[in-house]
């Protein structure tokens, strides 16, 4: 089958937003006090960000280059971070209700910009309507199939204790495989459970009615306006089928909206145009680490999530290179073209933090996002710095008030790597090749194809702490020059640029250092 993602994918850069923790506006009233907005962010504690006050900073982020949002999830929950759904139909009123989004969006899709939102359609919340109505009338509940319960214990006359006095907490260091299959909340709590998490009850969606429940879901909201969904624990629901027809009614109502996985491997079955357009990049995340931080790796932070501490390690760019070749070889062009390249995100701590707070790594690591096929998406704040260990940690407020922790010097040169990735096609659409690796360096090739104009651009990285000349392999550049594409904070190459002279050039380039480079004529 033929594989068809959206277009407008290629040319995004996303900007990730956790709502309660980006922007508060003044023009929402509050039901009561929330935490203060500067202090350190808690498990359970409200700032009271919204979406009026994301709206009301739209200019901040068109600056920045951005074309694409995506938010955590914005429905009724009793969570901060609101993967615990208890209204899936309306907008939390804690976020400005419908009415905020409406904005929102209206005011996004007026800047060319599109709006993703969250799905988290494997479990809902002990506060979901069905869940609460099975918790009121037990095993006569019509809800009762929406769910998996002990249906023995519930016959027999047991409650169901969906509010358990020593509720077990999740170590994000290390969840055993048990817990991550749910093993035991069925017999504890009387009801199956994500990861045995007793405020996360898992739907069943061999369920007709739970699927056209949840299939309506995703349609109302596309017809709302939104752009897409990334699917929360997405393999989680395991069974081809759901996602077969969660894409044919989405791509209904709107056939560009972009459907991206959570997904933390490699695994090409998903990704052949009958489920899902792309996942979120982790694999690649974890190379970008491993090679820009090398050196730099804070083994303390990493060991706070088990999946980070088992895939990122140090690497050289022949490592490097040869992981990025395996991602994109493995799934088709159209694919990989949209993949959602990350850094860092809310279930991880900031890239800063896992690199012990080196600044030139994460400027290493945002050239290669920015440049790499697939569509980059920053997670808010990393782009003035924020720092931030294993949530709550990585979900601190964005500090508005506070321009002094801004790190100007980073924002410019983020901003200005953005703006050479929105201004040279080949980065967005090109054709990739490793021309390099060597050592801690390697540099590759974005090269022009049919219907993408512009010259080609050679992007080569050193991540080691000594200037290396790297000799490039360039034949299909015969007789040009390479020439810098500038931009704040990038460093100088020679006056008049480098030529390559029998398909091939030698580029010296700094320590910890990147230069994009663009092949003029000779």
């Amino acid at each position: 089958m033929a594989v068809d993602t959206p277009a407008w994918v290629r040319d995004a850069v996303f900007y990730q937003i956790f709502p309660d923790r980006f922007a508060r506006s003044s023009r929402l009233r509050a039901p009561g006090p929330f935490e203060d907005w500067n202090t350190p962010p808690t498990v359970h504690g409200f700032k009271g960000g919204d979406l009026l006050g994301v709206a009301e900073h739209l200019d901040y982020l068109e600056s920045l280059g951005i074309t694409a949002l995506y938010f955590n999830p914005i429905f009724q929950s009793a969570s901060n971070h609101r993967y615990h759904t208890y209204d899936y139909m309306t907008v939390d009123p804690l976020l400005g209700g419908d009415a905020a989004l409406r904005e929102l969006i209206d005011a996004a899709h007026a800047r060319g910009m599109r709006v993703v939102l969250d799905g988290v359609f494997n479990h809902a919340s002990r506060g979901f309507w069905p869940f609460h109505h099975v918790m009121e009338t037990g095993k006569d509940s019509p809800y009762l199939d929406w769910f998996y319960f002990d249906r023995e214990a519930l016959e027999a006359g047991w409650p169901i204790r969906a509010y358990p006095e020593h509720p077990q907490s999740l170590d994000t260091s290390h969840v055993p495989e048990d817990q991550r299959a749910g093993a035991g909340s069925l017999r504890a709590l009387g009801y199956r459970a994500w990861w045995d998490l007793p405020a996360l009850p898992k739907l069943n969606t061999d369920n007709p009615e739970v699927r056209e429940y949840l299939f309506g879901v995703a349609e109302h909201w596309i017809r709302f306006g939104a752009d897409g969904w990334r699917l929360d624990v997405a393999l989680e629901i395991a069974d081809d089928s759901f996602w077969q027809e969660f894409r044919r009614r989405v791509k209904a109502v709107n056939p560009d909206a972009y459907i991206v996985a959570e997904v933390w491997h490699e695994d090409p079955r998903y990704l052949q145009g009958d489920q899902f357009d792309a996942f979120m990049n982790y694999p690649l995340a974890a190379a970008i680490t491993s090679f820009t931080g090398a050196s730099h790796l804070d083994r303390r932070v990493l060991r706070q999530h088990f999946g980070l501490d088992s895939s990122i390690f140090p690497i050289d760019g022949p490592e490097f290179a040869e992981r990025v070749e395996r991602g994109l070889g493995i799934y088709d062009p159209a694919a990989v073209a949209v993949q959602l390249n990350l850094l860092d995100t809310h279930d991880t701590p900031r890239f800063l933090s896992m690199t012990s707070e080196d600044v030139a790594s994460l400027r290493l690591a945002t050239i290669l996002q920015m440049t790499l096929p697939g569509a980059p998406s920053i997670y808010y704040g990393d782009e003035i710095g924020m720092r931030g260990e294993q949530d709550p940690g990585c979900r601190g407020a964005f500090p508005w008030d506070d321009r002094a922790s801004w790190d100007l010097d980073l924002l410019s040169f983020t901003t200005g790597v953005v703006a050479a990735r929105h201004a040279n096609p080949v980065l967005r659409r090109g054709s990739y090749r490793t021309v390099a690796a060597w050592g801690a360096a390697m540099a590759f090739l974005r090269g022009p194809v049919t219907g993408v104009p512009g010259p080609a651009v050679v992007v080569a990285l050193n991540a080691g702490n000594a200037a290396v000349p790297l000799d490039l392999d360039l034949p299909e550049l015969a007789r040009r020059r390479l020439v810098a594409v500038p931009w704040a904070g990038m460093p100088e190459v020679p006056m008049g640029g480098v030529p390559v002279e029998d398909g091939r050039a030698t580029v010296l380039i700094p320590p910890r250092a990147g230069l994009l480079l663009r092949a003029d004529a000779g």
